[in-house]
């Protein structure tokens, strides 16, 4: 029987949504139109979103006006739910510095940095390791690239190139020992973290609500892509989606006529 905070929904199931390409276009603001079907969906089902990025990239892009976005979701997992609220309120998170240690971390990120030096790719702008209290992220090209440039080059590496996907395997390869994932996701960057910490982390915060479905939709969710494990993962129903237009589309479908 699904908890008691949430027995009043009509539907006694859990809707959780990837952020960037199925909420909203990467690192943009989700449109007042998702917005809405989220506050209508809402209304049926317990909703949640599960993003790689920190809360406060999340709430730029989900937040509407002043309201905070723990107040527009029932779950709210950043770093794929290793920083994790429920109704508001902070459970417990996790520290990728404490578990992977100084001495092989700075091993790690002075490889990586090295490494992007010596690449040749169409630009280079700023923050190409950006450390984050569950994971890192990193971006052959910065995280500075203005959005044009960031579709230029998931255009570039995605058709002919696989520049993220080449620097994926040498990581690997080189660092193993570590028992690190390493997951492509968004347009430009990889995310690296220690292993069970992709998006399925999440799933152990709501395991004590019984819900008796939990939905996931992503963009990513072929193997590699950041969306890929809890896509696949035997305790979700998973949908692939293109855009946000796909998400509100589906979602309408199963929730809301």
């Amino acid at each position: 029987m699904v908890s008691a905070d949430f027995a009043e929904r009509p539907v006694k199931k859990l809707v959780l949504f990837d952020v960037d390409g199925t909420l909203s276009p990467a690192r943009q603001r989700a449109s007042p139109e998702i917005i809405q079907l989220l506050r209508e969906l809402r209304k049926q089902v317990a909703i949640g979103f599960v993003g790689g990025s920190d809360l406060v990239k999340i709430s730029e892009q989900l937040s509407v006006g002043d309201i905070n976005v723990l107040e527009e979701f029932d779950f709210g997992f950043a770093e794929n739910g290793l920083t994790a609220y429920r109704l508001g309120k902070p459970l417990e998170s996790q520290s990728f510095i404490k578990t992977v240690g100084e001495k092989d971390y700075q091993e790690l990120v002075n490889f990586i940095l090295h490494y992007i030096a010596d690449m040749n790719v169409p630009i280079k702008r700023g923050t190409f390791v950006e450390f984050r209290n569950g994971m890192i992220n990193v971006s052959p090209i910065g995280r500075n690239a203005t959005v044009q440039e960031r579709n230029d080059f998931e255009a570039y590496d995605k058709v002919e190139h696989h520049v993220r996907a080449d620097f994926v395997e040498i990581l690997r390869e080189k660092f193993g020992r570590l028992n690190l994932t390493f997951s492509i996701g968004g347009q430009i960057s990889f995310d690296v973290f220690p292993h069970g910490w992709d998006k399925t982390y999440c799933l152990r915060h709501v395991e004590k609500d019984h819900f008796e479905e939990i939905h996931f939709f992503g963009d990513k969710t072929s193997k590699g892509g950041n969306d890929y494990e809890i896509f696949s993962d035997s305790r979700t129903v998973g949908h692939t989606v293109k855009s946000p237009a796909d998400t509100m589309r589906i979602c309408t479908e199963l929730f809301l006529s």
